[in-house]
């Protein structure tokens, strides 16, 4: 926010003074004048409304695959740019947007190093955050927005793009890459219960794209089954083709073959039950390490967070969002509860070599333990601890659970309360029903 002018005081009080304080008045002014943050604010003010302009014609150029315009925005000493503008162009142009557009950001110009500035021999140069704005047609409600540091330069023909991504040493920049900022697209849809559900991704993932949109019909129908018709019921998934891609959409902390997908978001309105900037990412590897039923399965399981996001509080018991969306992935794939033996040790093998050998769980998952070594462990017991659930209290106490403990962090008492309330039992009859129910499904249990 701009700083406050301050108010101009003593009107015409100059009048009472003699001539001698006239003058010294009137040069004092005068210097007053000459460093007035009004007037510092209005330049202010008139260069990022000439900045503005720009980034709508940036935007006007990407949407319209505009050449001759883009080539007239981007500065002439940044033809790397200018090349990957072009290349954007062509390939954002397969995706059906129904909006986008740049937004300067309201804070202040961000701090330029020395060598940036030395880069163009010019009078001014200015780096901005800015808000990348799109909504994808049939899919966003509401735009999303994603941030990107852009670097401007002056000349005499105007205010010119010099760099959308630049290293500025001391400020923190960052500039998010969407799909088609990693080359060509190829798009497959979907017709799924809330309208056209759309997978993005590029021609050398083409097949798994494919299979992906010819899931999407079930496996949406399948998580309406169990958590009703209270989301949109479509989506957007995104096939990445490189690690560095799979890092832009879903955050570096992401970047491992051990995750096959994310879903993420971007804002969410809790009170309103509205989530923004849904997508599902999936992981380079997917491709090749998924076959038929573990891709509908983890399909499945991504969907389900679609679904229950806007209700979902971060902070809340990982056993329960994860275990959840876990249960409807296997539902979704085998079409029915799996009971059996074999079902439950096929599923959860980790856990089964753990009861086998140590007994049954005394605790429920810790939140911790769903990183690194533990997390087969963490998942597999948090899908059975939904599967008890469902068989022994229904699938509306398995949905009325999740919906009682995804609000928000949860004490142990409050723990005690929500399954008492709902299941009958405090928690510690819980967690040993569920070993009796594991110790029924497992052999040779000790």
């Amino acid at each position: 926010m701009p700083a406050r002018s301050p108010s101009t005081a003593g009107t015409r009080k100059w009048e009472r003074l003699g001539l001698a304080g006239l003058v010294v008045a009137l040069v004092t002014a005068g210097l007053l004048l000459a460093v007035d943050p009004v007037d510092t604010d209005d330049a202010d003010s008139r260069v990022r409304a000439e900045l503005q302009v720009v980034l709508d014609d940036w935007a006007h150029a990407v949407r319209t695959g505009d050449d001759g315009s883009l080539a007239e925005l981007i500065d002439d000493a940044s033809p790397e740019l200018l090349d990957a503008e072009r290349e954007r162009i062509a390939a954002i142009s397969a995706v059906p947007l129904a909006d986008l557009g740049y937004e300067l950001a309201s804070e202040p110009a961000l701090p330029l190093p020395p060598e940036t500035i030395a880069r163009f021999a010019t009078g001014e140069v200015r780096a901005h955050r800015v808000h990348l704005r799109y909504a994808v047609d049939g899919i966003d409600d509401t735009p999303t927005r994603r941030p990107v540091t852009v670097l401007f330069v002056h000349r005499p023909q105007g205010w010119r793009i010099a760099d959308d991504a630049p290293d500025l040493a001391g400020a923190q920049t960052v500039t998010w890459r969407g799909p088609w900022d990693h080359g060509s697209l190829h798009l497959a849809t979907a017709q799924t219960e809330g309208g056209r559900s759309l997978v993005i991704g590029h021609p050398d993932n083409a097949a798994f794209v494919d299979d992906l949109a010819g899931d999407l019909p079930s496996v949406v129908e399948a998580v309406d089954d169990l958590w009703g018709d209270s989301w949109p019921r479509r989506a957007l998934v995104v096939v990445t083709s490189s690690h560095e891609e799979f890092s832009h959409l879903v955050g570096p902390r992401h970047d491992g073959d051990d995750i096959a997908a994310v879903a993420v978001s971007d804002d969410v309105d809790h009170e309103r039950g509205i989530a923004t900037g849904q997508r599902i990412v999936f992981n380079p590897a997917a491709s090749d390490r998924l076959d038929d039923t573990s891709r509908r399965i983890v399909l499945a399981h991504e969907t389900v967070h679609v679904a229950a996001r806007a209700g979902t509080v971060d902070g809340s018991p990982m056993w329960v969002l994860e275990g959840f969306a876990d249960y409807v992935g296997h539902r979704t794939a085998a079409e029915g509860l799996a009971t059996g033996p074999v079902d439950v040790q096929r599923i959860a093998p980790t856990l089964t070599r753990q009861v086998r050998a140590s007994g049954a769980p005394t605790s429920l998952p810790a939140d911790g333990d769903f990183i690194g070594d533990r997390s087969a462990l963490a998942y597999e017991s948090s899908w059975s601890i939904a599967a008890y659930t469902a068989d022994r209290f229904g699938h509306d106490t398995l949905v009325s659970l999740y919906r009682a403990l995804a609000a928000g962090p949860v004490t142990d008492e409050h723990l005690d309360d929500v399954l008492t309330d709902l299941l009958g039992v405090d928690t510690a009859g819980f967690v040993g029903g569920w070993g009796r129910w594991l110790g029924e499904r497992i052999r040779d249990i000790r």
